[in-house]
């Protein structure tokens, strides 16, 4: 079979299709015929020579670590009945808290019987897969922001496909948005998604224009998916006793927050892992996910989709932010 491979850490170009042995399913495990494949910015970090520190990858190595398909084989103590099924799921390597991004960018790939989610007919594998990881981190993310109808919350990384949703869910709460992005393609889509506002955080006055949306106020919430320096901007805009969650990191690193100034002023803050524990069920988050995409009740944005042979490309665009909502490798 065919898969791209992180031949050495560098730019895009380092990455190369090889044919490489059909993977064989171990105990708990399945083969998925890949139809489609997430592509994730920690991809692009890692496939950069970013975070080794933090994930134990050494090229070559096949990146991804979400998928979608037909299960066409079993371990020997994995279920039968999931033979031709089609589902979307974490590859074997891959894990919350946990685990390697990597196996997904393939014809064919493993994962665990454990993570598998059945796809609905009404949905698309591209769909189902575009939601794999960001359907049940937003879910996550907006069910511990307790956001209120009628608050002020701003989205940083409004374009991505965490913002795109948490945008939507926001809107649907009665919640009033302020979305954040770069460029104004990504400010458009915000908009039509349901901010109330958007605001280009390139802009050097981007902090003021949004605190003035509020009438000078601030905003109850923050939820950051851009980290860096944007994330800690982001602080600015923030009323007393506001809530900060920080889920992402856009922008290079996770914000550096002034964590005692923000005390001070009785600001909460969360990140990613105070988010979710052991006690998460991923499970049903992203049968969440996947009923409101059935329902209409959101719209998951799939900006741009690759090829196996384009996945040098698909790296290009996430790089040089001009990518909108999740980006795909498709089979």
């Amino acid at each position: 079979m065919r898969a791209v491979h992180v031949t050495r850490f560098g730019g895009p170009e380092v990455l190369e299709v090889r044919e490489v042995p059909d993977p064989v399913a171990a105990a708990g495990e399945v083969v998925v015929d890949v139809a489609a494949a997430d592509v994730m910015f920690l991809d692009t970090k890692l496939r950069s020579g970013w975070g080794t520190e933090f994930f134990a990858v050494e090229p070559p190595y096949v990146p991804g670590g979400a998928i979608a398909g037909v299960v066409t084989g079993v371990g020997p103590d994995v279920d039968p009945a999931w033979i031709g099924k089609r589902v979307a799921t974490a590859t074997a390597a891959s894990g919350i808290g946990g685990g390697l991004p990597i196996g997904g960018y393939a014809e064919r790939a493993l994962a665990k019987a454990q993570t598998l989610i059945e796809v609905p007919d009404e949905l698309t594998s591209a769909q189902a897969v575009a939601l794999t990881h960001d359907g049940r981190t937003s879910l996550a993310v907006f069910d511990r922001a307790a956001l209120q109808p009628g608050e002020w919350v701003l989205i940083t990384a409004a374009g991505g496909g965490l913002g795109t949703l948490l945008i939507q869910f926001a809107h649907a709460a009665g919640v009033r948005v302020i979305a954040a992005a770069r460029g104004s393609e990504k400010l458009r889509l915000a908009e039509r998604l349901g901010a109330d506002a958007a605001i280009d955080y390139s802009q050097p006055d981007w902090v003021d224009k949004a605190r003035a949306e509020t009438g000078g106020a601030g905003v109850n919430v923050v939820l950051d998916g851009a980290g860096g320096e944007l994330g800690r901007a982001a602080t600015d805009t923030l009323a007393d006793g506001g809530r900060f969650i920080g889920y992402g990191s856009a922008a290079g690193n996770f914000a550096d927050l002034d964590r005692a100034a923000l005390a001070a002023r009785d600001v909460v803050i969360l990140g990613l892992f105070d988010i979710t524990g052991e006690n998460t069920d991923w499970h049903a988050l992203a049968d969440r996910a996947q009923s409101a995409l059935v329902a209409g009740e959101i719209e998951v944005v799939i900006g741009q989709t690759f090829t196996l042979d384009q996945a040098v490309e698909a790296h290009a665009a996430i790089e040089n932010r001009t990518a909108l909502g999740r980006t795909l490798i498709t089979n």
